[in-house]
């Protein structure tokens, strides 16, 4: 990170941790390929399965549950191919889609278009349950696919896996896919106490090298077809010689995040709370996203009316301080955030908004510098008003 400047987009990507770095340089080491039945193969073999325990206890299941993956994009079109299974149940013939998905499942799946459907969310983000127990009640007939993320990347809102997975069992039919990608590492994530059949992560997300992830897939679930074909790697689903130094990265990064969850979150709740206050103290009109919903502790997502993103982003740049105006993924491209228009936020606020993420390099004095440099944004958009008054 640039020395002096207060680095606030975790949600985009985390800084590799240096013990992280410390692991990728000793799997580098390591000659053998993990598939090789000699003592380097069985050495790098080891470095592997250590690095799948490690994921598989932050998302709570078994090692041998755990698929490994280039990243979450990877993972969830994998799912999402049409391809997944549950034993004694064909294909399902619908997806049932959140409206505030990552564009990984809007934009990422291969059912066709008349197959898909979008379920709405409240005006806080959070999914609208009773529209999806309507619409799975007159799909009794059909399997039915419902993918629906544990945590937003641009709000931070935290959806109701239970209840989605409750009416899922209610149906009978409904496998339940979750796109954990934000929640992982930074709220606990249960995957075989929630029930999930599917849930996608990715690695650079909680600290660990970019290009690596993991799907993990419920004992009696399974895809049908490898979704990378070749060798027999990954349970015979991905084919490819694994990359051993950015996943023996993401183990380490896994069971320093599972170490450290609670008191992470404690501690970024607290300075995002106060970055939020700081906020609302300088711009009393300023609207926070899903502020009444339960969110991610390290994530503050708001506009003031009025504010261009693009404007400040380029002033807090200028001071030091990196943050976001809404998804990475989006990053250059000047159009209203999907997810803020899904929450029935007008185009006119949402050019506005920015995210504040933090993270575990995150200090007590990146919360000061950053409302110092956002005060000076928000007096040059009041003074404007004042003048055009």
């Amino acid at each position: 990170m640039t020395q002096g400047r207060a680095y606030l987009d975790h949600n985009a990507t985390s800084p590799v941790r240096p013990e992280v770095a410390a692991a990728v340089a000793r799997a580098l080491a390591l000659p053998g390929n993990p598939s090789s039945v000699h003592q380097e193969g069985r050495a790098a073999r080891a470095a592997l399965e250590a690095a799948r325990e490690a994921v598989a206890q932050l998302a709570g299941t078994a090692p041998d549950r755990v698929v490994f993956t280039s990243g979450g994009t990877e993972a969830a079109n994998a799912v999402l191919s049409g391809a997944l299974r549950r034993a004694g149940l064909p294909a399902p013939s619908k997806l049932l889609i959140g409206a505030t998905e990552h564009p990984c499942v809007s934009a990422g799946h291969r059912f066709a278009p008349d197959c898909v459907e979008t379920i709405p969310v409240d005006a806080s983000g959070r999914i609208d349950l009773g529209a999806l127990g309507a619409r799975l009640d007159t799909l009794r007939d059909a399997v039915v696919l419902v993918s629906v993320h544990a945590a937003n990347n641009e709000t931070g809102v935290v959806q109701p896996l239970s209840e989605i997975v409750a009416l899922a069992r209610g149906h009978g039919r409904a496998l339940v896919h979750s796109d954990a990608v934000q929640a992982m590492g930074k709220i606990p994530v249960d995957f075989d106490g929630l029930g999930l059949d599917a849930l996608t992560l990715s690695g650079h997300k909680f600290a660990a090298p970019k290009g690596v992830g993991a799907l993990a897939l419920a004992e009696g679930v399974g895809l049908e077809a490898p979704f990378l074909r070749g060798g027999g790697q990954e349970r015979r689903l991905r084919g490819g010689t694994e990359n051993l130094p950015g996943l023996a990265g993401m183990g380490a990064a896994a069971e320093l995040a599972a170490t450290r969850l609670a008191s992470e979150a404690q501690r970024l709740g607290l300075l995002r709370d106060e970055l939020e206050a700081g906020v609302l103290a300088r711009a009393p009109d300023a609207v926070v996203f899903g502020r009444g919903a339960p969110r991610l502790p390290n994530t503050l997502s708001f506009a003031v009316p009025g504010l261009d993103a693009a404007t400040a982003l380029i002033a807090l740049d200028l001071a030091g301080v990196a943050v976001s105006s809404g998804s990475a993924c989006a990053s250059g491209k000047v159009a209203r955030s999907p997810v803020l228009a899904a929450m029935g936020v007008s185009p006119a606020l949402s050019a506005g908004a920015l995210r504040v993420s933090l993270g575990w390099n995150t200090v007590e004095s990146d919360g000061p510098r950053f409302l110092d440099a956002f005060e000076r944004v928000i007096s040059s958009l009041y003074k404007r008003r004042g003048e055009a008054a």
